[in-house]
């Protein structure tokens, strides 16, 4: 058994419950002064950005989300490239012949962002191999990357991984290679495309290639850029066309996208997949920027509102197993779609400022990102399921994955996972805080932290102490170097009916949910700023008339006792099955909030562990013998209401994440039951 993982889930969990997580880990180097660089707007003629995105360094983790980002650098995420070969020694990402197409570039667009948020001289090392190799690699034409594959799609990917590095070093050390690679890279494409157009992963991922066009454009003005935007728009798959009159209403098949016939590269089979309509989210903002058409700006809201109409989970996924699943909660999401929907929610969060896409960004990061990650991060699903009461070796239910999906394991299913889940906290993290178009702070999304950053040349500290999404509190402390005056705005969420807000101890007017709340005003160092969130329990209706429980962005299961299997030993880790050691078929009596009683506790290390969990709800349930689960996986929810005879009993709910085998959506009994 490794070092670096715990012999089994148990021990692990009674190794950190007495003690805090910063010191059972090796530790990381504490944060050095990031580039204090403001953030680079917009040029003409691309329409501005309601919000700009800071350098990844410029946000600071602190409290349970660094101990978060922290147990990721010290698991799977910083120990990878030792126990997996796809990024390993040999990849074709360092010149070697291994693994040459995504892999690479997936797990190195989370490592840096990872490694610069917690500033890790040893994860530093290891993204620097690939890096350096990358820049390295440019040929004549400039074409760069492995000269075993010219495919469009992985490059698109390492790009991103290439403008973050660029954006995390200070000043006296930017990489000069970047850019010219980037600048030489996209001439080559201009030209190469007419002759080569985008085909299968690339021309439905072509947003992707587009924001880091845009990126350098803003960098260097060069009209050539804008150019190839539109070459891409045009060669690209038209996902605002398909979600205007939306087709893919029902569960997809392998029978529907014929499968057996080899159509799985097919616009059918593509378009109906579940990891390109997550990073398809931010097609209409990214595409709006330079057609500056308001329809292709509010795009990622009308195509969250119909997969949510035909495909959406209580969760805040829509199911995708891999392809687009239907609403029943026993249905599953990938682990790459959580993430590359997160990130899509991100940019499109930047260019739009729609206070809705931070609600549903909380909703993934603290419930479907941690759901579908074991406690101590060495092993993950590919498939999570919200109705999830067994992780085993089973065919069902998924359309067209395999047994293996909801395991806990190294690489379940298939491995794109395994590189690609790292990007989801340390993005997040770097996301909590915006510069706004008029040169203000926005707090878009919210998790305690520490922003360094400039406003007209000011530098500003501002730091955030909060616990949630695990309770309301909230206090930011803003610092100017000198006094200063700019706007802070403030996302109060839709769910935040009642929310109030003080500056220094006296009231301001009433923040409207669904709304970001301004406060202009001269800045002094110290300047406190305290927001409280109402967290009343909330009900939300499902599939077949089903109830979901929520309380802030947090969505809350009842936790089914779990017998941890291994399955097979994988190296540094293992794969893992998930056995239930308890009936969970309970339907819910709850007919109010007001039913619903709430118990919170300070976040240990592990919050989103069943043993240290800092919340509970309780409320009263009855067992409902005739729900049951065949080969796993729960039956469809039943049509509620429905009735039972079984005494009535009081069950604990807790988050979402902390239950790695849960009920999340409830059939209801009769409001007299």
């Amino acid at each position: 058994m490794s070092p670096y993982h715990p012999q089994n889930r148990r021990a692990f969990l009674k190794q950190i419950g007495s003690v805090g997580l910063l010191s059972t880990l090796p530790a990381v180097g504490l944060p050095t002064s990031p580039n204090l660089a403001s953030a680079v707007k917009n040029r003409a003629p691309l329409a501005p950005n309601s919000f700009y995105p800071l350098p990844l360094a410029h946000i600071r983790p602190t409290g349970w989300l660094r101990d978060q980002l922290t147990l990721q650098a010290n698991s799977l995420s910083g120990h990878l490239d030792e126990t997996w070969p796809d990024v390993g020694p040999d990849s074709g990402w360092l010149g070697g012949s291994g693994e040459s197409w995504e892999r690479g570039p997936y797990y190195l667009d989370g490592l840096i962002p990872l490694a610069w948020q917690l500033d890790d001289a040893r994860l530093k090392a290891k993204a620097q191999k690939f890096i350096d190799w990358t820049l390295n690699s440019q040929a004549p034409s400039g074409l760069f990357g492995p000269a075993t594959n010219d495919d469009w799609w992985p490059r698109m990917v390492m790009l991103k991984a290439l403008t973050q590095y660029y954006e995390h070093t200070l000043p006296t050390r930017e990489d000069q290679r970047v850019l010219p690679l980037m600048a030489r890279y996209f001439a080559y494409q201009l030209a190469e495309l007419p002759k080569r157009p985008l085909r299968d992963w690339g021309k439905f991922r072509w947003q992707d290639n587009a924001l880091s066009v845009l990126w350098l454009y803003n960098r260097t003005g060069d009209a050539r850029l804008l150019d190839l935007v539109r070459l891409l728009h045009t060669q690209g798959y038209d996902w605002v066309a398909e979600f205007t009159a939306f087709p893919y209403k029902d569960r997809i098949t392998a029978e529907y996208l014929k499968l057996d016939q080899d159509q799985g590269l097919k616009d059918l089979a593509l378009a109906t997949h579940g990891v390109n309509n997550g990073q398809a989210l931010k097609t209409g903002p990214v595409w709006a920027l330079l057609s500056g058409s308001a329809a292709d700006r509010l795009g990622t809201e009308h195509m969250l509102a119909e997969l949510d109409r035909y495909h959406g989970l209580p969760n805040g996924m829509f199911s995708c197993d891999e392809h687009l699943a239907g609403p029943n909660p026993s249905q599953g999401s990938e682990l790459c779609t959580v993430v590359e929907a997160m990130f899509s929610l991100e940019q499109a969060l930047a260019i739009t400022g729609s206070p809705a896409l931070g609600d549903r960004l909380e909703q993934l990061a603290f419930n479907a990102l941690p759901g579908t990650l074991a406690d101590d991060m060495w092993s993950h699903q590919y498939n999570q399921q919200p109705n999830q009461v067994e992780c085993s070796l089973h065919h069902k239910p998924w359309t067209t994955d395999g047994p293996e999906s909801n395991l806990f394991g190294l690489e379940p299913n298939f491995g794109c996972c395994t590189a690609n889940f790292h990007q989801g906290w340390p993005k997040f993290s770097a996301s909590l805080f915006m510069t706004s178009a008029e040169d203000g702070l926005a707090a878009v999304a919210y998790a305690p932290c520490e922003l360094h950053t400039t406003l007209r040349d000011t530098p500003i500290h501002l730091v955030q102490q909060t616990n949630y999404p695990f309770s309301g509190a909230i206090r930011i402390t803003v610092s100017p170097t000198a006094p200063l005056s700019f706007p802070l705005s403030l996302r109060i969420p839709a769910w935040a009916a009642g929310a109030t807000l003080s500056v220094n101890g006296q009231p301001q007017p009433a923040p409207a949910p669904g709304t970001f709340a301004k406060i202009t005003r001269l800045w002094k160092s110290g300047d406190r700023v305290e927001l409280t969130l109402p967290m009343e329990p909330r009900l939300v209706p499902g599939f077949h008339g089903s109830v979901s429980v929520h309380r802030g962005p947090l969505l809350f299961s009842f936790p089914i006792g779990e017998s941890w299997v291994k399955l097979r030993d994988r190296g540094l880790t293992a794969d893992w099955q998930i056995f239930p050691t308890q009936p969970w078929n309970y339907a819910l009596a709850a007919a109010t909030p007001s039913e619903i009683t709430a118990h919170e506790s300070e976040p240990g290390p592990l919050p989103f562990s069943a043993q240290h969990a800092p919340v509970h709800l309780q409320l009263q349930a009855r067992k409902l013998p005739a729900w049951r689960a065949e080969d796993g996986v729960a039956n469809p929810l039943p049509q509620s209401p429905v009735t039972s005879t079984e005494p009535l009993e009081t069950i604990t709910l807790i988050p979402y994440a902390a239950a790695k085998l849960r009920i999340s959506a409830f059939p209801q009994l009769p409001p007299t039951a």
